[in-house]
């Protein structure tokens, strides 16, 4: 968690540098989610994200290097250059991807969960989205689709309290906009503290396990807040300051620290941790800062599924 919020900051910077090329979304405040949901899942299973969504590629295997220089468009991005912050993909880590259009990519997690279950590998998929998702009819067809088939997936809201400018609140009928459109689908529909860490990973363990013994999809709402505005162009004005600022006491990091010191770990040791994380996240800057931009060659290179260029018809 601390190495995310590091990254997260690091991008802010480098944004104001003028070396981040295209917009970000910034996931700081919600590195709970993120860890917490990787922690109970198995290294095999698939994970899907929004445009925010630096936080599950690292989460899920990526390299603070790897995500900055592809933010940087370097040659030694995660996606060669190719993705950007809004599209950060590591397959081999089971991370299919963060997706720019909202909801799109909440049917192709059902789709993995699908082919898992062809499969019989007991693999789940889990989609991550914004709580705007949920007024969205690909939010809606791929909940019914998976109910029906019995689909190994879950869908987990980051419910943050805001679309992009708007409160998620002022436009739906409902309070829990993911957990109380649950009930339509015939599905659990939970909701969690979505800055706790172990609360997380306790709620994403029981469903997971719920998944993989056949009984079908659910919904966890994960409530947090972000710490930055929708877009670096954002400066979040709208929100009232007295709920940043409350927000703001319930930060993630600050939670899992207490719980560490609950449970006896040394606050010289949380502190080395932290270190650890600024030591590396300083040395991913310096990487990304020095690597070559992408070879012109390679644009064309991995369109296609046997890693060619040639338009198919």
């Amino acid at each position: 968690m601390a190495v995310i919020r590091r990254t997260e900051r690091a991008a802010h910077d480098l944004f104001l540098q003028g070396l981040v090329k295209g917009t970000t979304h910034l996931a700081a405040g919600h590195e709970a989610i993120a860890v917490g949901a990787s922690a109970a899942l198995r290294a095999d299973d698939y994970v899907f994200a929004t445009y925010r969504g630096h936080h599950h590629a690292i989460a899920r295997g990526a390299t603070p290097e790897e995500c900055l220089a592809e933010l940087m468009s370097r040659a030694t991005g995660l996606c060669g250059a190719k993705g950007g912050s809004m599209h950060l993909t590591k397959a081999a880590a089971g991370m299919l991807g963060s997706y720019a259009i909202v909801g799109s990519h909440l049917p192709m997690a059902a789709g993995a969960a699908w082919s898992a279950k062809l499969r019989g590998t007991g693999q789940i998929a889990v989609a991550f989205f914004g709580d705007g998702a949920t007024n969205i009819g690909a939010f809606h067809e791929a909940l019914n689709l998976a109910a029906v088939w019995r689909l190994p997936v879950l869908f987990v809201c980051e419910n943050n309290l805001y679309m992009e400018y708007t409160a998620i609140a002022d436009v739906t009928a409902v309070p829990r906009p993911a957990a109380d459109r649950a009930p339509a689908y015939g599905i659990p529909g939970e909701v969690v503290d979505g800055n706790d860490v172990v609360l997380v990973r306790e709620a994403v363990a029981a469903l997971a396990g719920r998944a993989r013994a056949g009984e079908g999809p659910a919904i966890l709402e994960a409530l947090t807040y972000r710490h930055f505005g929708h877009s670096r162009s954002d400066p979040a004005a709208y929100r009232p300051a007295a709920e940043v600022e409350e927000w703001l006491k319930h930060d993630p990091l600050d939670l899992a620290r207490g719980r560490l010191l609950s449970a006896g770990v040394n606050d010289k040791d949380i502190a080395a941790a932290d270190d650890r994380a600024e030591h590396l996240v300083a040395q991913a800057v310096a990487a990304a800062k020095s690597a070559p931009g992408p070879d012109p060659a390679a644009a064309l290179t991995d369109v296609w599924a046997d890693g060619g260029a040639a338009w198919r018809t």
